[in-house]
């Protein structure tokens, strides 16, 4: 892998110098200095300028453009330029669009108008990569490439000819003859065995449910599409280039289909873009999980913020624009959680396109204004914590991920339409966060060995190696949850027989005889208190302990929260759907049993999170409440530079990041133990 860190964290912003008078370049590159930035993307939606007929390339104003930030002293990280074709490419070929599964033909006009699998976009997008990275491969202002931006973002999945010829050719590769296709799909079901790789196409719109095995395979393959543009621009890189090699990924901004997991080894940094809901009243708990879910991604390693926005984005409903103090909490946030560079959509605000209205550094009304400071400090912060640089962040919990399950959880003709992937995700990361512990949300494959807690939230579908996986874990003595409509199914999305959970039902101890789904707005009460909604089930202990039974609804006295001893370890199942206060309640008993806690208790809503290099430690504390908090903290506050020795003061809304003076010495290549 190639490094990509530089002295510090790096700070900037996506910069379009194409949108705007070279007159307007010199002020740019004020600016950014005024402000502290020293990375920017360059060139990334730039086709069109770049080549504007085939084989015909005026790379003037951009050579004029590094030139200009390397003066600067600005580095680049500078853009393949693919991520979306210009006209021209759609004009003179029009195979090269992409279709619907109805087949309609999505135009130009937007972007990332082109199939996935288009030889012909694949041959024209890599001589522009050629080009580019001949051209600029040693220029000094790069330090970085970018390839392509946000791939799959609009056109993850084409159903043309085209897309079906790739489709089968992906099929054939993965089981070799029909004879295999054929089993794994079910197609003995409703008259579907295949007999020629001709008659096999994606899931295009069909009278009513397509094979849902058939479906599951086309997501596999539509991700795999999107990754093979990855690797190819990669490729090219690697042979001209020698800086470090990058592309956005899109974890945590509902982006469902692209298997983030499977392409973090095509990139030397795993960069994300994340952008906040602006209808979630508790937006930064959703950072926190998507920060989580990009370090698991990045196996742990410092990680790159590629974007995020300086206030409003351009593309809700509702478009909020940030309170006085969020910009720098949230970016903060991000820091905390293992990003080692902070970069935002974008430096100076359109003044025209469908991006005019999201936020920039440098808004529509100038730098004299609440944005413009607010970044000016934020910049001055960054370079106050540089030391933190390369840091890890400790996590005593594992989160279970992964996108097949996503996708197999939520396909059609299901138990229930209420039953949503990221729903048990989402409610089990923010009982963690209101209880101040960090989680690693990471693949099932993962090595659980380190961590005090492992949580599997709807893992529906499941390999048998990551099931063993998981009781190797709790025999060795950890403690896990596993919660309702986990290990139902196989990599086919075969159901497990023999009961419900299927592949966790030893570990578990229980078996299911029957899923009891709740009607819209039904709930339950259970005997300890708490109260459920969504689902039920017919749940029978086989060694397992019950902690809680219905008292009322579809299955009274049927136990619904049970613990099974296995090993060493515990493995508990939660067969419901809790209210949050229940949830809660169960999160801090599973935290007192397995031995995970906060790095210092503080107050709900006061997020603390440790990043560690060596036997150095930094705390960072960033309070969202309205009122003043004390910590028992000791250490320098490297964002005033002053101390505090076990009284760490944080007003309302604001952030420190204090060096420890506790050194810490790792106690198993993870989680640290503290002297």
């Amino acid at each position: 892998m190639r490094s990509w860190q530089g002295d510090g964290i790096w700070f900037g912003a996506d910069y379009n110098p194409e949108q705007w008078p070279e007159s307007t370049w010199v002020e740019d590159v004020e600016l950014m200095r005024r402000a502290g930035v020293d990375l920017v993307s360059v060139g990334i939606f730039s086709w069109a300028l770049l080549e504007p007929a085939p084989g015909r390339f005026e790379f003037g104003w951009l050579d004029r453009s590094l030139d200009l930030l390397h003066a600067g002293g600005i580095g680049v990280d500078l853009a393949t330029a693919t991520a979306s074709p210009p006209p021209w490419l759609a004009h003179r070929h029009p195979e090269t669009l992409p279709r619907r599964a109805d087949g309609a033909i999505l135009w130009p006009g937007g972007r990332q108008a082109y199939c996935p699998s288009s030889p012909v976009f694949r041959e024209r997008s890599l001589a522009l990569v050629e080009a580019v990275a001949t051209r600029y491969a040693d220029h000094p202002a790069v330090v970085m490439w970018h390839v392509s931006n946000e791939l799959g973002c609009h056109n993850v999945h084409c159903y043309c000819d085209v897309s079906a010829e790739a489709f089968r050719g992906w099929l054939r590769d993965r089981y070799g003859d029909l004879d295999a296709l054929n089993d794994a799909w079910g197609t003995a079901f409703w008259s579907q065995r295949y007999h020629d790789w001709a008659e096999v196409v994606p899931p295009r719109t069909a009278p009513t449910f397509a094979n849902p095995t058939q479906q599951l395979d086309f997501l596999r393959f539509s991700s795999d599409e999107q990754r093979a543009q990855l690797r190819a621009e990669r490729a090219v890189l690697e042979r001209l280039t020698r800086q470090p090699i990058t592309t956005n990924f899109m974890i945590g901004t509902g982006i469902k289909y692209l298997d983030y997991h499977s392409w973090a080894a095509d990139v030397d940094v795993v960069a994300n873009d994340h952008y906040l809901t602006a209808a979630d009243p508790q937006p930064q708990v959703n950072l926190a999980l998507a920060a989580d879910h990009t370090r698991g991604v990045a196996g742990g390693a410092p990680w790159l913020l590629m974007e995020h926005s300086t206030s409003a984005v351009n593309w809700q409903p509702r478009n909020v624009a940030k309170t006085p103090g969020q910009l720098r909490r949230n970016s903060l946030a991000h820091v905390a959680r293992g990003a080692d560079g902070v970069l935002f959509f974008q430096w100076r605000a359109s003044r025209a396109g469908a991006e005019k209205f999201h936020s920039a550094l440098v808004p529509h009304a100038g730098p004299e204004t609440k944005v413009f400071r607010e970044v000016c400090r934020l910049g001055a912060d960054l370079k106050a914590i540089a030391e933190v640089r390369g840091s890890r962040v400790d996590a005593d919990v594992a989160i279970l991920f992964d996108y097949e399950a996503w996708w197999g959880a939520e396909l059609d003709s299901h138990p229930s339409v209420d039953v949503t992937y990221t729903d048990r995700l989402a409610a089990l990361h923010g009982a963690l966060w209101r209880a101040g512990v960090t989680a690693d949300v990471v693949h099932p494959s993962t090595d659980l060995s380190a961590y005090k807690l492992v949580l599997a939230p709807t893992l529906y579908l499941v390999r048998d190696a990551d099931a063993a996986a998981l009781r190797a874990y709790v025999e060795a003595g950890g403690t896990a949850l596993v919660t309702y409509f986990s290990g139902i199914v196989d990599e086919h999305d075969h159901v497990r027989l023999g009961g419900y959970p299927g592949a966790f039902r030893e570990l578990l101890g229980i078996r299911t005889e029957e899923f009891f789904p709740l009607r819209a707005g039904e709930r339950v009460r259970l005997d300890d208190g708490a109260t459920a909604d969504v689902w039920t089930e017919w749940l029978h202990p086989e060694g397992a302990e019950v902690l809680a039974a219905y008292a009322d609804g579809p299955l009274p006295g049927v136990p619904a929260l049970t613990r099974h001893r296995v090993g060493a370890g515990a493995a508990w199942y939660a067969g419901t759907r809790l209210d949050d206060a229940a949830t809660d309640r169960l999160v801090a008993r599973l935290l007192a049993e397995s031995g995970a806690r906060p790095p210092v208790a503080a107050p709900t809503g006061v997020e603390v999170v440790r990043r560690r290099r060596d036997d150095r430690s930094w705390l960072f504390v960033v309070n969202h409440t309205d009122g003043e908090v004390r910590l028992p903290v000791t250490g320098t506050e490297l964002l005033g530079g002053a101390s505090c020795d076990g009284g760490l003061v944080v007003p309302p809304g604001e952030v420190a990041v204090v060096r420890e003076e506790v050194r810490c010495s790792p106690s198993n290549g993870r989680a640290p133990s503290w002297t």
